[in-house]
């Protein structure tokens, strides 16, 4: 997580600013930078620190604390959003490409998402949370086509039939399941309804 946005810096710009090759500045001196200046993605291949304490290490001064507690403008990882949202990152992924979050913010190849939008996506997703019922006292709006109206998984199922070619339907249910998370079951259903329903007719 970069709490609040916080401008940042990897390890080539950091080597960079020390004028020192990247090999030489990894070999030599980033196990005491390590230390001292933790990164801001750990279990990330991409190691990125905060410009203010990278900054302060450099220049010998105390490294400033981290502001504590989470912030609706904090950039999360696909791993950080997938907790939140109950889903694995490789769906994170799938919304951002098919349009259900954001692209999200690119930071030296990290791909994040603000708090702040998935919290959002938690609670309003389609059918669920508080956008997805009807209020006390609201007229009732029109039924769903189907079960899975709206859900973007759906374009996930539909995708992966076109790709599977004959393929049987629970084999290519296990592996969306392994993939994506959820059931073989539910994936079966999903695969059914998008075989039955049109494009244009699923409401996406």
């Amino acid at each position: 997580m970069i709490p609040r946005s916080r401008p940042v810096i990897n390890e080539a710009d950091i080597a960079a600013r020390a004028r020192v090759p990247l090999a030489t500045w990894r070999r030599r001196d980033a196990p005491a930078f390590r230390e001292r200046v933790p990164s801001l993605l750990p279990g990330s291949r991409f190691l990125l620190y905060d410009l203010a304490q990278t900054e302060a290490y450099l220049a010998g001064r105390p490294v400033p604390a981290l502001p504590a507690g989470e912030h609706p403008e904090d950039l999360l990882t696909d791993k950080e959003a997938a907790a939140i949202l109950g889903i694995t990152p490789s769906t994170v992924q799938a919304y951002a490409t098919q349009g259900h979050l954001s692209r999200g913010t690119t930071l030296y190849g990290a791909r994040l998402w603000t708090r702040r939008e998935v919290l959002d996506r938690r609670d309003n997703a389609p059918g669920q949370g508080k956008g997805g019922g009807r209020r006390a006292g609201e007229p009732q709006g029109p039924r769903k086509q189907h079960a899975y109206e709206g859900d973007p998984r759906l374009d996930t199922a539909r995708e992966a039939l076109t790709a599977a070619g004959g393929t049987p339907k629970g084999r290519i249910a296990a592996a969306l399941a392994e993939q994506h998370g959820g059931t073989p079951r539910t994936w079966e259903r999903l695969l059914t309804t998008a075989a039955a329903i049109p494009n244009t007719d699923t409401g996406l």
